[in-house]
């Protein structure tokens, strides 16, 4: 099992903010045309190579759903060849192939990051609705909240997986008696136990960034999806409770490590951050879980992207790639080893058609009550990619700096 990684579970913001500044101020939109549905075949007229960049640790997810495709569709796809890069330079290396005439990258695998940059910048394919008719059903058979994270894409990706994420309070049983049930209670805690509550930098974190977009929902703030006018019990909340909590940690590791070393008695957490750091070893297996009152889950996803300037052929074992990964039993793979959990986008995947590796991961170190909270709990959608910017200023103004 692959240690847990947060690029993209995660947007991570200051990839965010770094792709956003560039593509708002200094970098051109490029002139490529987009495809014409017309133009592109079925079936690439010979198998083609596939280079897949990810920006999204997605890969962790995916890789046997594509492994599978060019295993069965020797005629379609020749070779596959995996790189990896940070976020902030996806739009920049597209933009470059695509102004030099030489489009290497075939496909990305990104979050919002990626996903609004490319956007910005111009460098991806419209894939919907130009090619809508290549994914019969898209949207009826996306999980809704998926389906809601969908649309984030303005037809620009096609999402591959999601899950319900957080906020969660993740414990030691030993030490916390007395669960908070609310972020008042949680305050209080945090006051009788002075540097025992611990979440990290919400830019570069995934559980700090769902605890700051989950919070307004558990305080019932005025506007939950406009950090700068809407938060104000929000921001207030967090300042207050910036004077007791731990030092903020750049990465979520650094508070896993410190609730398994006991620096720390309370963390946030999300289900993936949960499953995969007990199977890794890296947490205690006995620790514990729990949602407040009025629990909302904020939702995440990452997406296939498409850019512009690929050869018909290309572009063709791209679309018929997607479409396989959204298979309910190629969908079934990203359940892994509970990074994403669940992880299946579409509707009809369950945990006994994932691999039996999956399955094994799962049943030992998952958690019974989170298919009764998903079920339970409404789910809300990420706020967009520039909205989060603006949430990491103001609190990085307003709470990390103090």
């Amino acid at each position: 099992m692959s240690r847990i990684r947060d690029p993209r579970r995660t947007l991570t913001g200051v990839a965010v903010a770094i792709v956003l500044a560039l593509s708002a101020c200094s970098a051109p939109s490029t002139d490529t045309e987009g495809a014409n549905a017309g133009e592109v075949p079925a079936k690439p007229s010979e198998p083609v190579t596939l280079n897949v960049l990810d920006v999204a640790g997605n890969l962790q997810l995916t890789k046997g759903m594509i492994e599978n495709f060019a295993r069965a569709n020797p005629d379609i796809v020749e070779d596959v060849t995996y790189t990896s890069a940070p976020a902030p330079n996806m739009a920049g290396r597209l933009q470059a192939e695509q102004q030099g005439g030489d489009a290497t990258t075939s496909l990305v695998l990104s979050g919002t990051d990626g996903l609004s940059a490319g956007i910005d910048t111009g460098v991806l394919e419209k894939l919907i609705p130009t090619f809508e008719d290549r994914f019969p059903g898209l949207m009826q058979n996306y999980l809704p909240p998926a389906a809601d994270m969908q649309g984030l894409a303005e037809g620009y990706g096609i999402e591959l997986v999601y899950y319900p994420s957080g906020p969660l309070l993740e414990y030691d049983p030993s030490r916390v008696t007395d669960v908070p049930s609310s972020p008042q209670e949680l305050l209080a805690y945090a006051k009788a136990n002075p540097g025992k509550v611990q979440y990290a930098d919400p830019a570069n974190s995934g559980p700090g960034r769902t605890w700051l977009m989950g919070l307004p929902y558990l305080l019932g703030d005025k506007d939950p999806t406009d950090p700068a006018e809407g938060w104000d019990k929000t921001w207030a909340y967090l300042q207050e409770l910036g004077k007791y909590t731990a030092p903020y940690p750049t990465g979520t590791d650094e508070t896993m490590e410190n609730l398994a070393s006991g620096s720390v008695d309370i963390i946030l957490s999300t289900t993936g951050w949960d499953i995969n750091p007990r199977a890794l070893g890296t947490v205690p297996a006995n620790v514990e879980v729990a949602v407040m009152d009025n629990h909302t889950w904020v939702s995440d996803a990452q997406y296939a992207l498409v850019p512009k300037g690929l050869s018909g052929d290309q572009l063709s074992a791209n679309l018929a790639l997607i479409k396989w990964m959204l298979k309910p039993d190629q969908q079934a793979i990203a359940y892994d080893s509970g990074y994403f959990y669940p992880g299946p986008a579409v509707k009809g995947v369950s945990l006994d058609m994932a691999p039996q590796k999956s399955q094994s991961v799962i049943q030992k170190y998952g958690r019974p009550q989170y298919d009764q909270w998903i079920g339970q709990f409404p789910v809300e959608t990420s706020l967009p990619a520039e909205k989060q910017v603006e949430a990491f200023d103001k609190w990085n103004r307003l709470v990390g700096s103090q």
